[in-house]
């Protein structure tokens, strides 16, 4: 049994990594993409919608499709859209045609949305059999798969390496780490037999009100690590006075920093408990995000972003986990939480870019502020409930 489930921990590692590895892969390439399709800045936002309409849809998808096929069922189809759509970002990039990397980006989107869901609806079951902290890892492992891709993408841009080969073999890489970890995942995990049963703990799910605060935790956390993800290099320009250069080199760090969080938050979960990590994860997110909003020094600013990237790695895995733990039938308020915390990582930054036009980037991020310091406050909503399963029974 143990190893079984030690080979499935390993496999979701795998699966985990690989959408880091597409997301970076593409990013990195963005200015070779914008200058080969000849697109304006304009043009280059609808370009980019196609990732976030593609997402949406993946993630609204999901909980329903997990409920109906099962988790493996789902990853293996969702990462399959991956490959497909890193490989069609590249076709549309050799033949210059920005309708057909916004589809590729669609492609990807539509299965990094529907697979994640799934992928942490299975690790948090893992993590229930290990009976110790394992969504840390995972999420870190997606990180991980950031910043090999970051690297690479920035080694392949100064040597000029064609952006079709480049993606071309990382979707081939792709496809090929699917096709060896996906048959370590069990067949059927989460699937629901239709019947009436299947609509009561759905309802249940949604008028829970500790859920719906765990839910809240990873609103704000989720908020604070899109907001990196689409704004920190140019808040460090535009705000800091940083160069290009450098403010990608301060995302980097970011990135970095979330990544060693989440490799090694797991034993503070283990050691200390998850309440006591989501608030000491929101006051750090906190701290870092006033400092880079209200200090002028770009010393303080680029340290300051070590704070916002470790208080920030934890809260969506460590409280993913507490929504798994909330109550009876685990699987689908996973993918509840879980849909809250990607819907608030995909709308949040483009409301934060109306915010920035009207108050400047830097002042724009007192919003997201706000939002994780209350989250300080609910931090008690994920702690295990004892009586969570007595309770349910009686409503």
């Amino acid at each position: 049994m143990s190893h079984s489930v030690a080979a499935r921990r390993t496999a979701l590692f795998t699966l985990f990594f690989l959408p880091g590895l597409g997301i970076a892969s593409w990013v990195t390439r963005t200015p070779d993409v914008r200058d080969l399709v000849g697109a304006s800045t304009a043009e280059m936002g609808f370009i980019l919608f196609g990732l976030s309409i593609g997402s949406m849809i993946g993630i609204l998808l999901s909980g329903p499709l997990v409920a109906r096929l099962g988790t493996r069922t789902m990853i293996a189809a969702g990462l399959t859209s991956v490959a497909v759509g890193v490989a069609v970002v590249g076709a549309g990039a050799l033949v210059g045609a920005g309708p057909l990397v916004a589809l590729g980006l669609g492609l990807f989107g539509l299965g990094m949305g529907g697979a994640e869901i799934a992928m942490n609806v299975d690790g948090a079951e893992v993590e229930r059999l290990l009976g110790r902290s394992v969504m840390p890892m995972l999420h870190g492992f997606f990180s991980f798969g950031t910043v090999v891709g970051a690297i690479a993408g920035m080694t392949l841009t100064a040597i000029s390496f064609p952006v079709h080969l480049h993606l071309t073999i990382v979707a081939v890489l792709v496809a090929i780490a699917i096709a060896s970890a996906i048959r370590f995942l069990p067949h059927g995990f989460a699937r629901r037999e239709k019947g009436a049963a299947d609509a009561a703990p759905k309802a249940a799910v949604w008028k829970d009100p500790s859920l719906l605060l765990v839910g809240t935790i990873i609103l704000a956390l989720a908020l604070a690590e899109g907001t990196a993800n689409d704004w920190l290099p140019l808040v460090m320009v535009d705000g800091h006075g940083f160069d290009a250069a450098l403010g990608s080199a301060i995302y980097a760090v970011f990135a970095a920093s979330m990544t060693i969080g989440r490799f090694f938050g797991g034993w503070f979960v283990d050691r200390f408990g998850r309440v006591a990590v989501l608030a000491a994860s929101a006051i750090l997110g906190s701290v870092g995000l006033a400092v880079v909003i209200f200090v002028d020094s770009q010393v303080a600013a680029g340290l300051a972003v070590i704070l916002w990237g470790i208080g920030t790695s934890l809260g969506f895995p460590v409280a993913i986990s507490a929504a798994g733990d909330s109550g009876p039938d685990s699987a689908a308020r996973v993918s509840f939480a879980a849909t809250i915390g990607y819907v608030a990582f995909l709308l949040g930054p483009p409301a934060l870019g109306l915010l920035g036009e009207h108050f400047g980037l830097r002042h724009a991020l007192i919003a997201v502020l706000v939002v994780v310091a209350i989250a300080i406050f609910l931090a008690p909503a994920a702690r295990k409930p004892e009586a969570a399963l007595a309770a349910s029974a009686t409503h």
